[in-house]
């Protein structure tokens, strides 16, 4: 965004404001209203009481002094590609990207969640960085290193190192968040680092659309482009979410705002720290919503198809081959109710809950088959090319600098491809590295090397390592729908 002390729009927004205020300023100037004199109060005259009963205004000062020493500005420095995708807000639904998204340098937020330095962000502030800095509360500038980016959850954890140990904040407890309950939001909106601005959590468990696992705590505090990464606190100081989308159409605050709630983020942030990726479960279904006509075609119990329309479980509409849920004798028209007793009312709370589990670890499920309730026991496997999301160097990603992952029908959806597309997807872009230097990105599809087609990971990746080094490689691509060849210098990679 431009500075709006140089922009036509600021100037426009200044003279708004002064209309505004001498509008403000006539109507206090003026005693009379309807030919009543109103009296003016002394200028040094205490502030009447409240009367018994009356709500007092919050006051967040004392919260803000206590957290804001914990809240960072990130700066990212972004490849040339990355930082011509990231021009303008998509609406209706926008990720809060970094401020200045037309200059390479671009600034988003965060915050430290121990005295050692490990911050927490958005994946989107980070991704397509080349060098990343992280500016503390005292105006310090740290150098910044990606400990691991989940692009499904859009969260990321960095890395700093004072030299000394760094206030920090805690994890609370997304679930307990009410409605109506008063939240603040603290970030660096437009390069504004150290912003506050206070509201209500107006929704739970939001679904807007940017990802399978989409339960997002809807809020009316301001919050705009730049928030990105930034904290969601309560009164107790305690962070419950991360400010990470709006619904606006012109790209800034029309107090519709979306955190990533801290359930989520415990859970995701701590694998990333171990291992620098998530592992998720895997169950093997397409599944749909259930609703009356189908419950009454399925001869779903009436008791519990006329409880909440809509949220009745998650109808298997197809079941994949050699997957847990085939494993476990689960088939199309089954209506997945409950997984260890947690109920299930659509299919996104399937797919949340499956993905929290550990993979290897057994799930019962409560199912209705015919219109007879019945379990079906299952054990829960990893949810294929998620372990290769990872920002630490693999053994092949150290020469060219690219993780890849199988081509599966869940991906093959995600990024639009035709049901017979074979090849490697690429999972991750290492920064700094021959791949990122020549342009590759996270989601382009690997279908050749050289004049070699391949069809899988293992094919590409014995391409790739019998390149030799010195020279350059060629890989052949496609990416939103049009093959490409792309050329990858290794004269600077090593042997590895």
């Amino acid at each position: 965004m431009t500075d709006i002390s140089t922009n036509a729009h600021g100037a426009g927004w200044r003279r708004g404001l002064a209309v505004l205020l001498l509008g403000g300023t006539t109507i206090a100037g003026f005693a009379a209203f309807q030919g009543r004199v109103l009296a003016a109060a002394p200028v040094n005259a205490p502030p009447a009481a409240a009367p018994a009963g009356t709500a007092i205004v919050p006051d967040f000062a004392d919260l803000v002094a206590r957290v804001k020493p914990a809240v960072v500005s990130i700066t990212t420095h972004l490849k040339p590609d990355a930082a011509a995708q990231e021009q303008g807000i998509p609406t209706p639904f926008g990720m809060l990207r970094p401020s200045h998204p037309q200059a390479v340098e671009a600034r988003g937020s965060g915050f430290i969640i121990n005295a050692n330095g490990t911050v927490v962000t958005n994946n989107h502030v980070v991704k397509g960085a080349a060098t990343v800095s992280v500016i503390l509360d005292d105006g310090t500038r740290l150098p910044a290193r990606v400990i691991g980016t989940d692009p499904r959850t859009d969260l990321a954890v960095l890395k700093i190192d004072a030299g000394h140990p760094l206030p920090y904040v805690a994890l609370g407890d997304s679930n307990a968040v009410r409605p109506g309950q008063w939240v603040v939001a603290m970030g660096n909106p437009f390069g504004l680092g150290g912003t506050v601005t206070a509201g209500i959590v107006s929704a739970r468990g939001r679904n807007i659309g940017e990802g399978p696992y989409d339960s997002f705590i809807q809020v009316d505090a301001p919050i705009n482009q730049g928030n990105s990464g930034g904290p969601l606190f309560t009164q107790t100081g305690q962070v419950i979410g991360i400010n990470t989308a709006i619904i606006s159409p012109s790209g800034g605050s029309v107090g519709i705002g979306f955190a990533i709630p801290s359930e989520m983020i415990k859970s995701v942030v701590a694998q990333l720290e171990a291992s620098g990726h998530v592992t998720r479960g895997y169950l093997g279904v397409e599944t749909q919503p259930v609703n009356a006509a189908i419950a009454s075609a399925l001869n779903l119990p009436k008791a519990q198809s006329n409880v909440r329309p809509g949220h009745d479980g998650a109808l298997v509409a197809s079941v994949q081959p050699d997957s847990p849920a085939a494993k476990a004798g689960l088939q199309p028209g089954d209506i997945i109710q409950a997984v260890d007793g947690k109920p299930i009312g659509t299919p996104r709370d399937l797919a949340i809950d499956i993905a929290d589990m550990k993979p290897g670890s057994p799930a019962k499920l409560a199912v209705v088959r015919d219109g007879t309730p019945r379990h079906v026991d299952v054990v829960v496997a990893t949810l294929p090319g998620e372990k290769v999301a990872s920002a630490k160097p693999a053994a092949d990603k150290a020469r060219v600098g690219l993780a890849l992952a199988p081509l599966s029908p869940n991906i093959r959806s995600q990024l639009s491809l035709p049901d017979g597309t074979s090849g490697a997807v690429v999972a991750d872009v290492q920064q700094g590295s021959p791949a990122a230097q020549a342009g590759i990105q996270q989601g382009d599809v690997i279908v050749g090397v050289g004049n070699k087609t391949v069809h899988s990971v293992e094919q590409a990746t014995s391409a790739i390592r019998s390149a030799e080094a010195g020279k350059s490689l060629a890989l052949r691509i496609l990416r939103n729908g049009h093959a490409a060849f792309v050329a990858i210098d290794l004269s600077g990679a090593n042997a590895g």
